[in-house]
């Protein structure tokens, strides 16, 4: 189940606006925009009508790059993203077949070579943020002391304690167990680590400048988009700022396997195809009026 039910901000609309206002004019005064937005779209036109109907709802009269790639659907999706004016529309044509994380990574590294701010935002279609204040406490947490690279959460829900600790508990003596079968030549799976370590790309803070400055980017080594350059920034000496899922998730909803959903990747009867149903239907609004978006 989801922590919200298309709840209002805690905070009035007006106040957000106001946080990101400051935040434009304080940046812009010293000669830059603070931050972009940019997402990847594939076949899940219900997430991404919901996802961007909030976003554009929460960021009203302030001036942010949104950058949407389509990862060359080729479906509603894709008609429906043609219709936006407000974000600048990437429509990505792979050259051949590839696996889903490498085309998300190529599709962000497409759309970083646009970006001029210093910071971006990376959001999944299927985050529904209801209160984007979160955009300035996010920003607050990477920029308070120098030397950080991103700020995000390794979780993909909110769990709770109780939920988090069986978590923990179990995935520690799967581990263990796996580790002592191995050591004792007994066939099994490989050990996997017990604790979330990568930031997950649902909702992360990266640094621009310092990726450009060490000339990294987000599809790295075949890897989940992120993972590979989050380890070479902490080997580099940055920090990594982590955020509590209490905390990420008093400001959105992320659909747990959301896209996977959207393309029938489950039963009727699975737990997370029901949580996706209930989930686009609380956040579902009417769509945004048809206009020209820019289009690259």
């Amino acid at each position: 189940m989801f922590s919200h039910t298309a709840l209002p901000s805690k905070r009035p609309v007006y106040l957000n606006i106001l946080v990101i206002e400051v935040l434009t004019v304080s940046f812009a005064a010293a000669g830059n925009t603070p931050f972009s937005i940019l997402l990847v779209n594939y076949k899940s036109l219900e997430l991404t009508q919901a996802c961007l109907t909030l976003l554009r709802d929460g960021l009203q009269g302030a001036e942010v790059a949104v950058y949407v790639v389509d990862n060359d659907s080729n479906d509603a999706s894709t008609e429906y993203l043609r219709t936006l004016d407000w974000i600048t529309l990437i429509e990505r044509k792979p050259a051949g077949p590839e696996a889903g994380s490498d085309a998300h990574g190529r599709a962000l590294d497409m759309a970083l070579g646009e970006v001029e701010t210093e910071f971006v935002f990376l959001l999944h279609t299927d985050t529904f943020i209801y209160d984007s204040s979160v955009f300035a406490m996010m920003l607050a947490a990477g920029t308070r002391q120098p030397g950080v690279a991103a700020v995000g959460c390794v979780e993909q829900l909110n769990r709770g304690l109780p939920r988090s600790l069986w978590r923990l508990t179990s995935r520690f003596a799967k581990h263990y167990f796996r580790r002592t079968a191995r050591l004792l030549g007994l066939p099994g799976r490989d050990p996997k680590p017990y604790r979330e370590t990568y930031l997950k790309s649902f909702c992360t803070l990266w640094n621009v400048r310092l990726m450009r400055q060490h000339r990294l980017h987000f599809a790295m080594d075949e890897r989940n988009p992120g993972y590979e350059l989050q380890e070479r920034m902490v080997a580099l000496g940055y920090t990594i700022k982590r955020l509590s899922p209490a905390r990420l998730f008093s400001y959105l909803d992320h659909v747990e396997s959301g896209t996977v959903c959207a393309q029938g990747g489950y039963g009727t009867d699975h737990r997370r195809e029901k949580s996706y149903r209930e989930q686009v239907a609380a956040y579902r609004t009417p769509p945004l009026a048809p206009r020209t978006a820019h289009h690259r």
